[in-house]
């Protein structure tokens, strides 16, 4: 396929050797381009030959003693040159089926792309990968790939995703282990249909393709009250989620022991619903699935109790509210508590847990707060004039909430300077305190 250059990088290898904004890029080396990952991969090298259309006529131009991987400066339509692959599966568990109606139209795109998976750490269910490319995920080296497994029993796949093409998520994965790809793994659990023996099943196979796979996060499966339409579906209580941890921890030992890894790790959500500690940092290895929320609390609370020690005294008086989600309100208030006790009279947080009505109260996590929620739970309740909020409530580079409010807008009704920290310890305490 071949694709039109947008623009040109000035004194860029292209510009160098006369390629122009409208040109059409045909191949590398001989090698057909059709996306960004095709791009990266071919241009890599320090001596190539570019086949171009200019104006419907072929010509090629050559780019000689180039620094390795040095790209050659080529803009196009869009980041990935073609097009976002879609996700055609329904799955019972995805949460964009059960956002509301009336929202932007960027939140309801479901990806299931293997270059985004490569390039940004997106999952893909391998439900929508031809053989094609397989074998090119396999030949330009797209390692590590980060796979939505959540079962391996075929039948109770396809029931899950609503595809008859899940059911080859084993063969595929085999066949990445054969070529070296190295493999990261979710499952989202669903309490009465991949938990139980299903997920030890799950477990024993994943295990069985170590090292290929690198690591696998177990997460319960999220609930909204917009779920008309879809397979009905229970959130897990305390007691289930001690159930699942004590068979995870049962079916992790014995490798753990024979191979110094656990593989498999539970996101943070199990052990906050459960009521017990979050484990120490040393169970997490090296956090490889920390962004699926697996150890995040952990992080959270070391750096925490770090930046407690980096700053022994207050250097001025600090008055502060915090906003949370429910599911990390007894973390942030112990850690703020403990930072109150230590800074004495000189440093006031004040806490609020918000239950997130906007989606009908069973999602708990800070991330998914709307600007509805908190002006309607934090009106009149707000006691200083800084209202502190992990960033992680607004959409990428915008200064704009899940329900559309505006941060101005959210400022206005509660009469206060909305802050915004990443989720992490030293961020917040630095920020807190104003040392930053």
């Amino acid at each position: 396929m071949a694709v039109v250059i947008k623009d040109v990088q000035k004194h860029s290898p292209a510009d160098k050797c006369g390629i122009k904004a409208g040109d059409t890029l045909v191949a590398i080396n001989g090698e057909e381009i059709n996306d960004m990952l095709d791009l990266q991969f071919y241009q890599s090298n320090t001596n190539l030959e570019i086949k171009l259309l200019t104006g419907g006529v072929e010509k090629t131009v050559t780019v000689a003693d180039k620094d390795e991987y040095e790209p050659l400066g080529l803009e196009f339509e869009t980041y990935l040159i073609d097009k976002h692959h879609h996700c055609k599966n329904k799955c019972m568990f995805c949460f964009i089926d059960q956002l509301p109606k009336g929202l932007r139209q960027s939140l309801y795109f479901k990806d299931d792309d293997e270059r985004l998976s490569f390039l940004f750490g997106n999952y893909i269910t391998m439900t929508n990968l031809t053989q094609k490319e397989v074998d090119r995920i396999k030949k330009v080296r797209i390692s590590p790939i980060n796979i939505s497994v959540h079962t391996t029993n075929p039948q109770l796949r396809v029931k899950m995703m609503k595809n008859p093409n899940a059911t080859n998520v084993m063969e595929r994965m085999r066949e990445f282990a054969a070529a070296d790809i190295k493999m990261n793994c979710q499952i989202v659990l669903c309490k009465n249909v991949n938990d139980g023996d299903e997920l030890r099943r799950s477990i024993h196979d994943l295990q069985s393709l170590y090292p290929a796979v690198q690591s696998v996060s177990v997460v319960p499966i999220g609930l909204t009250r917009y779920r008309d339409g879809l397979e009905k579906a229970e959130s897990f209580s305390g007691e289930d989620c001690k159930e699942v941890i004590a068979l995870v921890a049962g079916e992790t030992e014995d490798f753990y022991r024979e191979h110094g890894t656990r593989l498999i790790y539970l996101s943070d959500e199990f052990y906050l619903n459960a009521g017990y500690d979050i484990p120490a940092a040393e169970y997490y290895e090296d956090f490889p699935q920390i962004e699926n929320g697996v150890g995040m609390v952990r992080t959270f609370m070391d750096n925490f109790a770090d930046d407690m020690d980096y700053h022994p005294a207050a250097s001025r008086n600090v008055a502060v509210d915090i906003a949370t989600g429910e599911s990390f309100y007894p973390v942030l208030k112990t850690m703020t508590d403990m930072a109150m006790e230590k800074y004495g009279d000189k440093v006031k947080i004040y806490v609020h847990k918000i239950k997130n009505e906007f989606f009908g109260g069973n999602v708990s996590v800070t991330g998914l707060l709307t600007g509805t929620d908190l002006v309607n739970q934090l009106k009149g309740n707000l006691k200083t004039d800084r209202l502190c909020l992990c960033n992680d409530v607004l959409s990428d580079n915008a200064e704009i909430f899940l329900d559309d409010m505006t941060v101005p807008q959210l400022e206005e009704a509660l009469g206060t300077t909305a802050e915004f920290y990443s989720c992490d310890g030293y961020d917040l305490l630095s920020g807190i305190l104003k040392e930053v």
